[in-house]
């Protein structure tokens, strides 16, 4: 049922996207010796959230040029359209790509455009991106990252956000980056309320002014934070399978998106890093179904929701509004 519905992703890391038989034959061409990030089968392996940070920083060790982006965002897009994707948010790190040098990372963001402009060709998936800074690399290089961001906002750059380690610093040590990028007309998201409890969405909506959070399903547990959350209309990019994998809920049926959806929040549906946490947009769909009994209905009012909290511009989602409404005609 799930497969054939058109699908709108908000939170997907591109490096975390990529499938693990892309990295391992990346690190062979380059003779690099990745196998202690592997298990047995060839899956990525690790034991909690921050040796996942560490091992998702030594997959990206093989990504040493704009070529090697461009393949990685042809493989990232293929996976994602064969899902049912029709439009995509990706973050983006200069950190990654160029380390942070302006020149350097448009090099790698040219690569990674046109790649994007082959796979629309051939999937018809729609991609844009958002610069985002690593929250545990500290504030200082974030404003080297959001420097990148305001340099190269546009049409495609829409956004800036926070991602990383929650429990390094506080979202306000990070608020010249955000004032910066949204000088330059840039839309804002972070990461907060996985890790760090309600009391990091709450602070990355005051402190940093963002209209979505990453993950934030932690304000379940803060009903006023919730209310709060409903009346602002800030929108929730919510990751059930990566919370399910990395042991913030327990089951599926543990997880609060659908008590927040009931409480008026908005909330979309992602994967995050796919490859990490054995887990496709196909899965995630189904999978909630099967916990919550959603339908089509609740499912085509997500895809709704998503598409009206993407930071794309007016044409590119009335575009991807006609894809929506001619799968339910």
């Amino acid at each position: 049922m799930t497969s054939t519905l058109p699908k709108v992703e908000l939170h997907l890391h591109l490096e975390g996207a990529a499938p693990p038989a892309f990295i391992r034959g990346l690190a062979k061409e380059k003779s690099m010796d990745l196998s202690g990030i592997f298990d047995e089968r060839g899956h990525y392996a690790y034991r909690d959230f921050w040796h996942f940070l560490k091992v998702y920083e030594a997959a990206t060790e093989t990504l040493k040029s704009p070529e090697d982006y461009h393949r990685l965002t042809l493989a990232v897009l293929e996976e994602s359209a064969a899902s049912g994707v029709v439009y995509s948010e990706t973050f983006l790190s200069p950190d990654f790509c160029g380390g942070r040098d302006v020149e350097a990372w448009k090099d790698y963001l040219a690569a990674i455009r046109d790649a994007a402009d082959l796979a629309e060709r051939r999937d018809g998936i729609t991609l844009r991106g958002i610069v985002t800074a690593i929250r545990h690399f500290g504030p200082e290089k974030a404003r080297e990252t959001a420097l990148c961001a305001a340099e190269t906002a546009g049409d495609w750059i829409v956004g800036f956000g926070l991602a990383g380690d929650e429990k390094m610093g506080k979202p306000k040590d990070f608020a010249w980056s955000f004032d910066a990028a949204r000088e330059a007309g840039l839309r804002l998201t972070a990461h907060a309320g996985e890790w760090g409890g309600p009391e990091s969405v709450r602070d990355a909506i005051r402190d940093l002014g963002v209209e979505r959070i990453g993950h934030g399903v932690r304000a379940i547990e803060d009903l006023a934070l919730v209310e709060e959350i409903a009346e602002k209309g800030v929108v929730l990019e919510v990751c059930p399978g990566s919370n399910v994998a990395l042991g913030v809920y327990r089951t599926w049926r543990d997880h609060p998106i659908h008590r927040l959806r009931e409480r008026g929040v908005k909330v979309t549906v992602s994967t995050d890093d796919p490859p990490f946490f054995h887990t496709t947009m196909k899965n995630e769909y189904d999978r909630l179904a099967e916990a919550f009994d959603w339908d089509e209905g609740v499912f085509d009012a997500i895809a709704r929701t998503s598409i009206d909290a993407a930071f794309c511009d007016g044409d590119t989602r009335d575009r991807i509004v006609k894809k929506l409404e001619a799968a339910r005609a």
